[in-house]
Formats: C-alpha cells, sequence, structure tokens
C-alpha cells in the first residue's frame, strides 16, 4: 500500500474515552474527516510497563482496551499504524518467563541476548560499555533462573527498574525471526496497514561501537525486515532518535523517516520570533519523513538537533520551557554530553502549554507543521489543546505524563467548542483536501520576523504566510475559479 499524504492521529487506546471501541465512536463521531491520513494507536498489547512499550506479546490486545476485532473495525475507515518494539519484550512475556523457569534449557532461550554472546567468558568489560550509548545505567540486567538457580545476564538496553523490565532481543536468532515474521503476519491479519519499528536504533550489539544504529549491519536488518513487511503490504516506519546525517541516510535509502528536528526548530521559531534557522532546515531537509509537533514522550533535543545548535542558545530555550512548567529527560552516558555538559534528551510537556496557551502561537505552529513537506501526525493531546498534566506528574512520579492526559467523552466535547481546537481542525481539513499539498513545495527568502511557505502544482496554489511579531498566520490559496483568497487561520 501507499501511504496516503494526509494528516494522521497520535493516540493511547485508552486515551479518547476509555477504550479502543470508544476510539472507534470519537474517531467516527468527531473526526471522520480529519485524520483521513490514519490512526497510530500507540502500543494496545498487553503490557507490565512503560505504558505499553513493555509489551508481552503482539498476538493478543490487552482485554481492557477490547479485542482485534476492534482494531480490525477501526482499520475498516482509518489506516492503522502500531508500535512494534523489535529491539524488546516484556520480562513478563511468556517466553522470558519460559527462560527464566528453565534457563538455557528453554525452547525460547536463543531469542535473548546473554552476555557470553557479547564477551566470551560472560563477563561485562567496563572499557566496552563506555563507549556504549546507554539508556540506564548499565545495559544488562541480572536474573536467577529457577532450573538451576543460575544467575544469568542479559541484555537490557531500555527500563528504570533494576533488573529490567524490557529484555533485548537477539535478531541475529533464528528464533527470533520466526517470532517477528508471526507478529507481522498476525498485524496483516488484524487490517494493520504501517508498523513503526520502535527502537530500532538498538537492535545491533557490537564491542567497540556505541551499539546504536551500527552500520552497515543495521541496514542488513532493516532490509530483512522491509522484504517481510513488501510480501505482506505494509508499509514500515523506522524510529530513530539519533543525529541528524544518521536519519538523512536512512532516507536517503528509500525509508520513511520522522522529522524529530522539526519540533525544536519550530519552538524555537516562535519562542524567539525569528525564522532564519527554520527557513534553512525546511529548505535542505529531506521530504520522505513523518512530521509532529509534540508525542507522548517530549520534544527531541539530543541526540537529534546535534551539530544543529548551539548548546548555549539550547540552554536558554530550554530555561524558557521549565519557566512555563516543562520537566526534562536527560542523556545517561557521559560520552554523549555536550563538550559543556548540556544533557537534555527531551523537553517534556504539551506544545499548547509551552507556548503559553497562545491560540495564535499555536495555530501558527500547526500550520508550520501541516505545511512541512511529509506525513503529517498529530498527537491526541495537542489535537485538543491540552496542557500540562501536572497532577499526573505527582501522582506518578514519571515526567512524560505531563502530556499523557486521558479524556473522558465530556472534556473532549468540551475541547471540541474551544476557538483554538476549531481553528485546528479547519487547518487539518485543508491539509487534507487542497491539491496542491501534492506538487512542489518551496520556502520564501523573507526577513527573519516572517515565515513564507507555499505549495504549487499546474492548477492550485497555496502560500502560509507567519507573522512571527503577532503570530498571525494567513493562507493565500487559488480557489476553483482561479482567483487567490485569502483564509485567516
Amino acid at each position: 500500500m501507499a501511504i496516503k499524504n494526509k494528516v494522521q492521529l497520535i493516540t493511547y487506546p485508552d486515551s479518547l474515552g476509555g477504550n479502543l471501541k470508544s476510539l472507534d465512536h470519537v474517531l467516527n463521531q468527531y473526526f471522520s474527516d480529519a485524520f483521513t491520513g490514519g490512526v497510530h494507536i500507540l502500543p494496545p498489547f498487553p503490557s507490565s510497563g512503560d505504558r505499553g512499550f513493555a509489551p508481552l506479546t503482539y498476538l493478543e490486545i490487552e482485554p481492557e482496551f477490547g479485542s482485534w476485532e476492534d482494531i480490525r473495525k477501526i482499520g475498516e475507515r482509518f489506516d492503522v499504524l502500531v508500535d512494534l518494539m523489535v529491539n524488546h519484550i516484556s520480562q513478563q512475556s511468556p517466553f522470558f518467563q519460559h527462560f527464566l523457569e528453565h534457563g538455557r534449557d528453554s525452547e525460547y532461550a536463543d531469542l535473548f541476548i546473554t552476555l557470553d554472546k557479547i564477551w566470551p567468558d560472560g563477563e561485562p568489560i567496563q572499557r566496552d560499555i563506555d563507549k556504549m550509548f546507554l539508556r540506564r545505567p548499565l545495559p544488562y540486567s541480572t536474573f536467577i533462573t529457577k532450573k538451576d538457580n543460575k544467575e544469568e545476564k542479559v541484555w537490557t538496553t531500555f527500563g528504570k527498574t533494576d533488573p529490567s523490565e524490557q529484555i533485548d532481543l537477539d535478531i541475529k536468532s533464528a528464533q527470533t525471526k520466526a517470532l517477528l515474521r508471526a507478529f507481522f503476519e498476525n498485524f496483516k491479519r488484524n487490517n494493520i496497514k504501517i508498523v513503526r519499528l520502535d527502537a530500532v536504533g538498538y537492535v545491533i550489539k557490537k564491542l567497540g561501537t556505541s551499539c546504536f544504529f551500527v552500520e552497515p549491519d543495521i541496514y542488513n536488518f532493516l532490509d530483512e525486515i522491509k522484504e517481510l513487511a513488501d510480501s505482506l503490504d505494509i508499509e514500515l516506519l523506522p524510529e530513530v532518535h539519533a543525529h541528524y546525517s544518521i536519519q538523512y541516510r536512512l532516507a536517503e535509502k528509500g525509508y520513511w523517516i520522522y522529522d524529530f528536528i522539526l519540533p525544536y526548530r519550530v519552538l524555537d521559531t516562535l519562542v524567539n520570533r525569528n525564522s532564519k534557522a527554520l527557513r534553512h532546515y525546511l529548505k535542505t531537509r529531506p521530504h520522505n519523513q513523518f512530521t509532529m509537533l509534540d508525542c507522548h514522550d517530549g520534544i527531541p533535543v539530543k541526540p537529534d538537533m546535534d551539530d544543529l545548535i548551539h548548546t548555549e542558545d539550547a540552554r536558554e530555550l530550554v530555561k524558557v520551557c521549565v519557566e512555563r512548567g516543562a520537566n526534562l529527560s536527560l542523556i545517561m552516558s557521559e560520552e554523549h554530553k555536550a563538550a559543556d555538559g548540556f544533557d537534555v534528551h527531551q523537553i517534556r510537556c504539551t506544545y499548547y502549554s509551552v507556548l503559553e496557551e497562545n491560540d495564535d502561537a499555536y495555530i501558527a505552529a500547526r500550520a508550520i507543521q501541516l505545511f512541512t513537506p511529509g506525513i503529517p501526525q498529530v498527537y491526541y493531546v495537542g489535537l485538543l489543546a491540552g496542557e500540562n498534566d501536572m497532577e499526573r506528574v505527582k501522582a506518578t512520579g514519571e515526567g512524560r505524563e505531563i502530556n499523557r492526559h486521558n479524556y473522558t467523552i465530556e472534556e473532549i466535547e468540551s475541547a471540541l467548542q474551544t476557538s483554538v481546537v476549531k481553528r485546528q481542525l479547519e487547518l487539518i481539513q485543508f491539509r487534507n483536501t487542497y491539491e496542491a499539498f501534492d506538487g512542489e513545495f518551496e520556502v520564501a527568502d523573507t526577513d527573519d520576523h516572517k515565515l513564507h511557505m507555499c505549495w504549487k502544482t499546474s492548477d492550485r496554489y497555496c502560500q502560509l504566510s507567519v507573522d512571527l511579531t503577532t503570530y498571525k498566520t494567513v493562507i493565500t490559496y487559488q480557489n476553483e475559479d482561479g482567483k487567490l483568497v485569502d483564509y485567516i487561520v
């Protein structure tokens, strides 16, 4: 299938009304024309943590959310995108639990990376670990197998607990290849059209490297997965937080990539009222990208913006965000911090709050995203112009919950009455229906306090004009009579 050049929604399975049935209702009742590009349902599978990102299996749907039948029903009207955490699976999965029960005699033992697969004697060497891009203090966890009461160290890239809830898969193993095939075939049976390969940058473990996006090995793995996905008519979206040059190399090889640069660039443009850096970026970026403003994690900073920003400028922007209620995710590995110690991985907040609930600034941000080449994804909190959920952060101790509010139907209906949400939906409708977005894109050279972006075909033309001094946003477009009409967003 071809990915539609229309707007997509990103949501948790339980964030718009409480479950998948309510999500289907909300989509059809309130947003039937808004998300004609599809809906990205964040992990609806049984999971032991990380709000779905520690899946036990991909063959089942968490009963609290609903069933595969609900997914298939949504898929009748909307192209459904789901995540596959291709790097890891839950400690509570039947596969790893069998390994804990039976040790090396388990039929699933080869799914996992015991440390003797990395170091010949199974003993980790610190100087090797020091080179790695770490997401936790050590890249492995220690378990005791029940059969022989033996200590086993297995690779765990992610996880806040010790031992980790997320156990890495050995992608070299024939067992892992067979398991991934089973997952993809199940997706096909259940009307899944796009699969996001979450954490794919970490799948290669190789001594002497950062163990992150190890080339060329990573491409061999991606080519294998793409061959499988192509055979099932499923599109792939690799998710890689990395130096932009890595993303660009992926794009050159024909893969869709995530535009993790745009959220920071747009925020910087609006806060500092200067379009210079954004204009340069829009002229040089690949077009085969999925775009966003905010998501379930945060606004990416390091490593996504490395060599694109000066850390002193980034510190100032981060300071503004924190003053406006944001919290921060930090880089763990000393080696991957900036030379001056700058260590911000992501800025966690709602995009509406970080723009001080300024409707005009927020609409300008969304308009810029929708005019940027690529497939726009709108996060559900951003769709409803949600504010920072400080109570949820305090209750859970999880900083990312600031932007993960669960909406009741009443809250959704209330948000739909606000001017900013109505304006945003009108923008989305324009992006979905105006023909010029399938044409050629251009960024005009303007003063730094302005931004002009335009699309044109042989018989259609539209230009977005943003005045950064006032945040006034105007779309000038050619109507069916060939006349230019101003649409004040």
